[in-house]
């Protein structure tokens, strides 16, 4: 009876009810707290696992120079080198190509619309060439218009610049310390782990090592084939600016998941219609007969080891990647993912499958 009167308050209530309500609170708490700052970090933690994906991507290579001799931070700084001289030389290319066709567009708009005015007639649709015409100027005029005003928002624009070059150098800092200091940061990760704990993230860290950076130079590789291929076909079905064509669409079908191979064809079909449709059929042939050799031949032999995802979760963790990150995270989606099957799968055991009409594969070739 003493007992239970000490287990109990003066209300009657069991003295844990109040650790536990106090518990709750505390974990409310805590996870209110906890989710305001990842909030207000968001931007930082984006920026520290693009980080790390970079860093994890261009390991390889600095690992490769380490091993031919070079110091770690040496041979960090030349693969940094050659990134930035890659996409320096991406962007001087593509400038000069916008400024271009837009100049080129608004030149040519009221024949444009003149020749949709004529066609549109043939099935009977009203359209009068001289309005359309008028409405294609007021259209331009308000774009002159509203191109003075951004040009006259230099604060906003200048900005927004200095906010981009700031990310970019924080993302490159981030890059260079976690590359450079690669092994550092493991052992300094390890130390406070025990010995099982620390094979695994070390056995993590090497699978993600090897799905990212082979992930990334087979792309490379694939891309350089792609803009050569390109570029001479562009070259000779005569399109203007054809190696930057050949270089866009080459990076973007890469490096761009699932859609990537529509944007990238994109540009040359758009540019290539604005000259004549004879070269327009002729970009989309070479897209479809260069993806048919790259899907069939190049791909298989290149990315044989790097990963085994199929096109639905590929697809999926894009999507996925998209929501939480934007741009980069759908970027960084397929790397991932492939980390995390290659890693899982280390801890799945897998049987024979019994024989079902549910389980048969397809036969391979139509008997007759």
């Amino acid at each position: 009876m003493t007992t239970r009167k000490a287990a109990r308050d003066k209300a009657g209530m069991p003295s844990w009810i109040p650790r536990l309500l106090a518990e709750i609170v505390g974990i409310v708490v805590g996870l209110f707290v906890i989710y305001h700052v990842v909030k207000a970090l968001r931007g930082l933690i984006i920026i520290l696992a693009i980080s790390l994906f970079l860093s994890v991507a261009l390991e390889p290579g600095v690992n490769f120079l380490a091993r031919k001799g070079w110091r770690r931070g040496l041979g960090t700084g030349a693969m940094f080198l050659g990134l930035v001289i890659s996409a320096g030389t991406f962007v001087g290319l593509m400038i000069p190509l916008i400024i271009d066709q837009v100049k080129l567009l608004v030149d040519r708009l009221p024949d444009y619309i003149e020749q949709l005015s004529e066609f549109a007639g043939r099935f009977g649709i009203d359209f009068t060439g001289e309005n359309l015409t008028e409405a294609a100027g007021e259209v331009g005029g308000d774009l002159r218009s509203f191109s003075r005003d951004i040009a006259g928002s230099i604060f906003g624009v200048g900005q927004t610049l200095l906010n981009t070059v700031f990310q970019l150098l924080t993302i490159g800092l981030f890059t260079f310390y976690m590359t450079a200091e690669g092994p550092k940061l493991r052992r300094a990760v390890c130390s406070v782990l025990p010995r099982h704990k620390q094979l695994e993230v070390l056995r993590i860290w090497d699978i993600a090592i090897d799905k990212t950076g082979a992930y990334f130079y087979t792309r490379t590789l694939l891309a350089g084939i792609s803009a050569a291929l390109g570029w001479g076909v562009f070259s000779v079905i005569g399109l203007d600016f054809a190696l930057a064509l050949a270089l866009w669409m080459a990076i973007i079908s890469q490096f761009v998941p699932v859609i990537g191979t529509y944007l990238g064809g994109a540009l040359p079909l758009i540019i290539a219609l604005l000259d004549s449709p004879g070269k327009a059929i002729a970009v989309v042939a070479y897209v479809i007969i260069y993806q048919q050799i790259e899907n069939y031949l190049l791909a298989p032999k290149l990315t044989a080891r790097t990963m085994s995802l199929h096109p639905a979760v590929s697809f999926g963790s894009a999507i996925a990647g998209g929501t939480l990150m934007g741009v980069p995270g759908a970027l960084m989606a397929l790397p991932t993912v492939a980390t995390l099957q290659a890693f899982i799968s280390t801890y799945i055991e897998r049987y024979k499958v019994v024989d079902s009409p549910l389980t048969a594969e397809p036969p391979e070739r139509w008997e007759t």
